[in-house]
């Protein structure tokens, strides 16, 4: 069988992906916080454990492997945009993640097997508190409970820093109820307008880390294959759920490959509101299709920090053009059934070198240009959409890629037009053809007259 090598947080090391059980295959990737619009970092982190999830299955097989990726729909950031906003918490969570499942949508990740919210897990997570503290990981403290980091000798593994290290490079509240500052909330409680839950310490709700572990031990068991994330979420919210799980159940190891996405820059600098270079999904696709900002995230390898600029944005649209313009032009064969070159393969087993494997549909758009035969062109566009469907990509009908995603809403005006300069010219009145095809070239459209008419497509 294909051996897939990933860099593993846990030894911060390239290793040989050796799956618990080959026939259930298990992968858990946190979600977002859905109390705003999903930002770029939100974006690119599904695309590159999409292009795994499609990977894994390639390798073991769709019914061999199973896909969480959770919802954390109950939050302080939830909380704080209730009281500024005046909306319903219900509100805030069904629009956002509405939001985000559009968005998701649009740049072709698949829906992973589940996608559960923390609000539906509850009882787990007070089960696992119970755990903790039976087992002497947890104490009570002014109606909260904390996980006691001294009781865990080899707390930060994961991140490989020591105590000092850890509480000097995060924001830990430092509270007199706490017998260590790096000590982390399991329960806390909740106002009568917040929401809660009944727990044996009270009306409450879980701390943000408790949620993934109470997840992931549910679905997946108390040991599966891969953790992934941003690099951002490797201490603390990584770390303390390791300490809870194998903490809750003694002789487990959790997750046993963790792997972590590059912190996402704007032109060279961390994205951030203060710095006015914070982007929203939306008001990138408001501008640009969806496939050149997912083309654009796997330009980078996965793990290396990505840089996101609009001129990048540009080139990866010229580049989606350029592929989808050979499809149109074969848009006449129809494909057979066919497999990814193994070359593409290797590349994404090498710990997801999606750069390499993107090289590999240039050459295949090439081969495509160049096909004569029949034979050949049913081949290499085959191979092509083969090779794509491994990354995501080429997922639309090309006259639609050309035409834009709002075609529907633009065609019959287009079309209009059109028609009115094939009447101009049919009565040699050329001054209105070209001022016609003008006023499409303005708008973004290119005309093609050819012998069938005259089509077009977007610039």
């Amino acid at each position: 069988m294909t051996t897939i090598y990933l860099h593993n947080t846990l030894r911060n090391r390239k290793e040989a992906f050796v799956p618990i059980d080959e026939k259930n295959v298990r992968m858990y990737v946190c979600g977002p916080t859905v109390y705003d619009k999903a930002h770029l970092g939100n974006a690119k982190t599904p695309v590159v454990y999409d292009v795994l999830y499609r990977l894994l299955c390639h390798v073991y097989g769709k019914n061999h492997v199973t896909y969480v990726s959770n919802i954390t729909d109950v939050d302080d950031k939830i909380l704080n945009k209730h009281k500024e906003t005046g909306k319903s918490i219900r509100e805030i969570t069904e629009q956002t993640y509405n939001w985000y499942i559009e968005d998701m949508a649009k740049l072709n990740v698949l829906s992973p097997d589940y996608r559960p919210r923390a609000t539906e897990y509850i009882a787990d997570m007070i089960k696992l508190v119970e755990l903790l503290l039976q087992n002497g990981h947890a104490y009570e403290a002014e109606g909260q409970v904390l996980f006691d980091v001294d009781s865990m000798p080899n707390y930060g593994y994961l991140s490989g820093r020591s105590m000092k290290e850890m509480v000097a490079g995060a924001r830990i509240e430092v509270a007199d109820y706490k017998k260590n500052p790096a000590d982390f909330i399991l329960w806390k409680p909740s106002a009568a307008d917040q929401p809660g839950w009944d727990s044996p310490w009270g009306y409450g709700r879980p701390g943000w880390h408790l949620e993934c572990s109470a997840m992931s031990s549910k679905l997946l068991g108390n040991d599966f294959d891969i953790h992934g994330g941003g690099s951002d979420l490797i201490f603390p919210h990584h770390e303390n759920e390791c300490a809870q799980s194998t903490c809750a159940f003694p002789g487990t190891k959790f997750a046993h490959y963790w792997v972590h996405t590059g912190m996402l820059m704007i032109n060279g600098v961390k994205m951030s509101k203060s710095l006015g270079n914070f982007y929203t999904v939306d008001e990138i696709l408001a501008q640009y299709p969806a496939e050149a900002l997912r083309l654009l995230f796997l330009t980078t390898h996965y793990h290396q920090p990505f840089n996101f600029t609009f001129d990048g944005l540009q080139q990866a649209k010229g580049i989606l053009d350029k592929f989808y313009n050979a499809l149109l032009k074969n848009d006449d064969i129809e494909t057979e059934k066919c497999l990814p070159d193994e070359r593409l393969i290797d590349a994404l087993c090498d710990d997801l070198n999606t750069p390499l494997a993107l090289s590999y549909l240039h050459e295949n758009v090439n081969n495509l240009n160049k096909a004569e035969s029949v034979e050949s062109r049913v081949k290499q566009k085959s191979l092509l959409l083969a090779n794509a469907y491994m990354l995501g990509l080429l997922y639309q009908n090309p006259e639609n890629w050309f035409k834009g995603e709002n075609a529907n809403d633009e065609t019959a005006e287009i079309e209009n037009l059109i028609a009115k300069r094939t009447e101009a010219k049919k009565n040699k009145d050329w001054a209105t053809a070209d001022a016609i095809r003008e006023e499409l070239k303005n708008k973004g459209i290119v005309l093609e007259d050819g012998p069938n008419g005259t089509t077009w497509k977007k610039m």
